[in-house]
């Protein structure tokens, strides 16, 4: 029996009980009801400060880290907030750190839009240009605006409401079907 592919879910929130993290939290949790494996990338801030002078083997070690984990996965699942109108300093701060490798070229993305209504479209229409610089493949179908309302959030950070965990493990699903057209050696 083979691997499930591995989907690396990347918060842009440094909040612990952000609603970015609650999306990532429940989709982890669904992953294997649609063939998955998640896992979430915790080392946003212990990334140190883009400088394109330090993109340079050797690498900091933050950074081959992060390199690696996106190296392994076989697709990438964003949420991040908006600020200012785009997003995160240091989420922008770790995408950055994408560019000059090659780690996310040709390899699936999407993005959940946990905002409440009306808000967000900056944060994604940056990370649709900064993906593109690093070569990813959006898949379109599977981004999706989910705003979350705290209370439906479980005591354990899960997102209950029907509806959203659908909408979530649907966007899971599309994300599956492109990540397994992608060949990535199992390395965990």
């Amino acid at each position: 029996m083979s691997t499930p592919p591995l989907i690396l879910l990347l918060s842009g929130s440094l909040r612990a009980a952000s609603t970015n993290e609650a999306v990532l939290r429940t989709a982890q949790a669904l992953a294997p009801s649609v063939g998955l494996r998640a896992v979430r990338y915790e080392g946003l801030a212990d990334l140190p400060h883009f400088s394109p002078d330090d993109d340079t083997d050797p690498l900091p070690a933050p950074v081959t880290a992060l390199r690696a984990v996106i190296e392994q996965a076989a697709g990438l699942l964003i949420c991040t907030p908006e600020y200012a109108g785009t997003l995160p300093g240091s989420f922008k701060n770790l995408l950055d750190w994408t560019v000059g490798g090659t780690e996310i070229t040709d390899k699936p993305a999407a993005w959940v839009n946990a905002a409440a209504p009306g808000r967000g479209q900056g944060a994604e229409a940056t990370l649709r240009t900064v993906l593109g610089y690093t070569g990813a493949h959006v898949v379109l179908p599977a981004c999706l605006r989910l705003p979350v309302d705290r209370g439906t959030l479980a005591a354990d950070g899960l997102i209950t409401d029907p509806e959203a965990r659908r909408r979530l493990g649907e966007a899971l699903g599309l994300l599956s079907a492109s990540a397994e057209q992608v060949a990535v050696p199992d390395r965990a």
